[in-house]
């Protein structure tokens, strides 16, 4: 990966837009494209949290900043036109499980319409040379198996946001069938990349386990897991955000290389929420901080899938990528930033820092 990404030398004054820049991974994804020299567009709602990761990471004055919604097309077409993108990423979302079922129209209205409009912008737009559509590993039909999931099985995600972010990659498909084919004279390539469960540093929403940690442990009280024993793909942010650089990077020197490619932990880092909650509780300890523990607490909220994993042989045999940081090095740096953050400090920095950390593969 690091000889594609050439420490995002490549992106150096290259047009980027990107929808949902606003939250968690867009704010990553932001400070690493600004930090290189990208020319940064960002079409997003107003920050999902306050606090916001995107406000604190200090880039919203060197980037164009627009607030927008992905259902309005109008606006978003004159976006385009006025910043001519060469790459885009889509990553605006109603990304929350729960949230789903209490709003499940407008979590379709979001995922599905919102990729329809985000293409019809691409499809429109003759400078688009790359679109990556982030969708998330729960776009399969989990049968519960022992064995990852690869790009090739069904596409059929349970719950309202799995299933919108199901037809999110089925929209994607029709798109490039119908409209970015060498037929059809289109220079555009397109991926859709799917994602294991991300956690890192400055992810403040609600109804994730990481974020939930920390805010126990800064009140003193014990941190409430409800499904200890699901075992999800945890991987650090700065793991899918390199690879979405990555592979719009790659197809847009070379179209071959784009496709649908999932981006998870190795096998070790398949853990439970359980493990995943001792391991936070053990490394915020080391770090000083107070002693925390854990307790299940089964809330009776809505179904969720007990086992998910992800095969990711196909990036690793295209791009040669495998996961830099593991999942206990990942909750150093979580814990890291955390500190940081409550003593407030220089958040902005500590992002640099690691950054320049994992694309020295440290």
């Amino acid at each position: 990966m690091n000889r594609l990404l050439k420490g995002l030398s490549f992106y150096r004054g290259r047009k980027v837009l990107i929808t949902g820049h606003t939250g968690f991974k867009g704010a990553w994804m932001c400070k690493a494209l600004v930090d290189a020299g990208a020319d940064v567009t960002g079409y997003a709602l107003e920050p999902p949290t306050s606090p916001a990761l995107f406000n604190l990471c200090r880039v919203e004055n060197r980037m164009r900043s627009v607030l927008g919604d992905v259902r309005d097309l109008q606006h978003m077409e004159r976006v385009f036109a006025e910043t001519q993108p060469e790459i885009v990423i889509h990553m605006a979302a109603q990304p929350i499980v729960r949230e789903s079922y209490k709003n499940p129209v407008y979590t379709y209205e979001v995922n599905v319409m919102g990729t329809v409009h985000v293409l019809e912008c691409v499809r429109n737009c003759p400078s688009v040379r790359s679109f990556v559509n982030v969708t998330t590993d729960k776009v399969y039909w989990n049968r519960e198996w022992e064995w990852g999931y690869r790009e090739d099985d069904i596409l059929n995600g349970y719950d309202p946001y799995s299933n919108s972010k199901s037809c999110s990659e089925l929209v994607t498909s029709s798109y490039l069938n119908s409209f970015f084919q060498p037929s059809e004279n289109s220079k555009t390539a397109i991926s859709t990349v799917r994602a294991g469960n991300v956690i890192g540093g400055g992810d403040f929403a609600s109804d994730r386990i990481i974020p939930d940690c920390i805010r126990a442990a800064q009140a003193g009280r014990d941190i409430i897991v409800r499904n200890p024993h699901s075992i999800r793909p945890y991987e650090h942010v700065l793991e899918p955000v390199m690879a979405y650089l990555m592979i719009a990077q790659a197809q847009y020197e070379n179209p071959e290389c784009a496709g649908n490619y999932n981006v998870g932990p190795n096998d070790a880092d398949c853990l439970t929420t359980g493990e995943l909650t001792t391991l936070f509780c053990d490394k915020w300890k080391r770090a000083g901080g107070t002693s925390v523990r854990w307790v299940n607490q089964y809330d009776g909220g809505p179904h969720e899938a007990g086992f998910l994993k992800l095969d990711c042989s196909r990036i690793r045999k295209t791009f040669g990528w495998t996961p830099c940081w593991n999942v206990e090095t990942a909750m150093e740096k979580i814990v890291e930033w955390t500190k940081v953050y409550l003593e407030q400090d220089d958040v902005a920095a500590c992002m640099e820092k690691q950054i320049g950390e994992y694309l020295g593969r440290g």
